[in-house]
């Protein structure tokens, strides 16, 4: 059984399901969020909440929701 990749993304949605979709991980780069060089975050992609790492590292939620959805929207369009 394959796991659905979420039609939005919201600050329950773990980096793992973000990063199934290309072109988030630029955007996650730009907001400077460092769990994506950290070693120890392989083990953490499927729990790790975007929405817990925001406020774990001071990112503007709002604006990273904005951007990621807007990303994974254009996705379907084209």
């Amino acid at each position: 059984m394959t796991k659905k990749i979420p039609d939005k993304i919201t600050k329950e949605t773990t980096l793992e399901k973000i990063l199934k979709y290309s072109r988030t991980e630029k955007i996650l780069v730009k907001y400077k969020l460092p769990c994506l060089g950290c070693p120890m975050a392989v083990y953490e992609m499927g729990t790790l909440k975007i929405g817990q790492a925001a406020k774990m590292y001071n990112i503007d939620l709002k604006n990273l929701l904005k951007e990621l959805n807007a990303v994974i929207g254009s996705k379907k369009r084209s």
